[in-house]
């Protein structure tokens, strides 16, 4: 038997022994589970770091408080890098987060690397998303509290955008509430800016996150229903030379020219009528010279317009809900993402008709109609732009407005 210093003696050997055993038997980051790896996140101290800076970005972080054992990590995380649904009329899909990055970070951050700089990673790397956080941080520090609500919305459109703009070369946003429309490559470079003339208060234009199928040149335009019936119906049965002066055709539902003179119009009613009406191609079309085709079920596209004078003004909610564009052209072939389009395609005379031609986009190209109330220049200033739909009416919302002029009037879109 070994005496008290013979123990004594072989002590440190036996804590060595044990010490390796139990590192041999600790996981690696790397070699945790989805659920091993949010435990080891759920500590105090790791879990404040990491809802600290999600605060500081403008994320309400009340839904990603922990139950004491285990802390909504992913999900946190996700919200971090991709955000969450903005409020939209319609979506025609949601692109999943990307799993690989989320797991990297959650590795990263477990390893023992700073939160802050494997978060930052994580975000957007849009440079207006990091004008707009600068921001959000100054109205915080002043205590404009609804200034930086509007601007934490803006944040969260932005890694919406990285969300569903994954592996796109390129995307489109077009801002109702500011009526413009940036085009930027997939590293949020703004690469086109215009402005354009959108819907009315009365015929909204929905908020809509989608993509681009084809441009269409020399485009008929096919009526709306509720236009047709409203609008159109009454002025040609008071007028017989309305249809022919403004180049409208009938069509009925064989998808045949009907001649105006061929119909009984006393025994019509708006109730009762089997046609419906398609204006001729051309530059005094409705839609102008070009239309940008974008999948959805509300019958919602971009396009040129016969009234390009609008763009002057500085009220440019004006149409039926589509979106009107100032550089038709520019955008056809950004969008395109080759010169599809020649410089003097928008100088064809008014009165030529030209069939109609369809360009299919060999690309998906996101486009988003988003409701912002804020958003940054391309000099990172930020700008705010009015309620005009009355959609957050009922809060007050205490804006500090900048001596910059927003990009509605003009002077920072050109």
């Amino acid at each position: 038997m070994l005496s008290g210093l013979g123990h004594s003696k072989y002590f440190p050997l036996v804590v060595v022994f044990t010490l390796a055993v139990f590192q041999s038997c600790q996981k690696g980051p790397d070699e945790m589970s989805r659920e091993e790896l949010e435990k080891e996140l759920s500590n105090t101290e790791t879990y404040d770091a990491i809802l600290t800076f999600a605060n500081n970005t403008g994320i309400k972080t009340d839904k990603f408080s922990s139950d004491g054992e285990k802390a909504p990590v992913f999900k946190l995380l996700e919200e971090v890098g991709y955000g969450h649904k903005p409020a939209l009329k319609y979506t025609e899909k949601v692109v999943k987060a990307d799993t690989t990055e989320l797991r990297k970070v959650a590795e990263e951050i477990a390893g023992g690397q700073s939160v802050d700089k494997v978060l930052a990673k994580l975000e957007p790397v849009f440079p207006v998303y990091h004008n707009l956080k600068t921001h959000y941080t100054r109205l915080v520090k002043e205590n404009k509290t609804d200034s930086a609500a509007m601007v934490a919305k803006s944040l969260n459109a932005y890694r919406w955008i990285k969300r569903q703009s994954k592996d796109a070369p390129r995307f489109v946003m077009v801002n109702i509430r500011g009526a413009y429309l940036t085009a930027m490559d997939s590293a949020g470079q703004n690469v086109l800016s215009m402005r354009t003339v959108v819907g009315k208060n009365d015929t909204q234009t929905p908020t809509i996150d989608t993509y681009a199928t084809s441009i269409v040149t020399h485009p008929y335009w096919n009526v709306p229903k509720s236009i047709a019936i409203k609008e159109m119906f009454p002025k040609a049965m008071n007028d017989p030379e309305y249809l022919s002066r403004n180049r409208i055709e009938i069509i009925d539902n064989k998808g045949q020219v009907v001649d105006p003179a061929d119909i009984k119009w006393d025994e019509l009613t708006a109730e009762k009528f089997p046609y419906r009406f398609r204006q001729e191609t051309g530059g005094d079309n409705s839609l102008g010279l070009l239309k940008v085709e974008i999948k959805n079920p509300l019958a919602i596209y971009l396009h040129d317009t016969n009234a390009r004078y609008l763009f002057n003004s500085n009220q440019r909610w004006r149409s039926h809900g589509c979106v009107r564009v100032q550089r038709p052209t520019d955008l056809a072939n950004y969008m395109a993402g080759d010169k599809i389009l020649d410089n003097d395609f928008m100088t064809e005379p008014d009165t030529t008709s030209v069939p109609p031609k369809w360009h299919k986009l060999k690309t998906r190209v996101p486009v988003f109609l988003f409701y912002l109330g804020a958003d940054c220049n391309e000099k990172g200033q930020l700008l705010y732009f009015p309620d005009v739909y009355k959609i957050e009416a009922s809060s007050r919302t205490d804006l500090s407005f900048s001596r910059v002029k927003p990009a509605r009037s003009g002077e920072d879109l050109k």
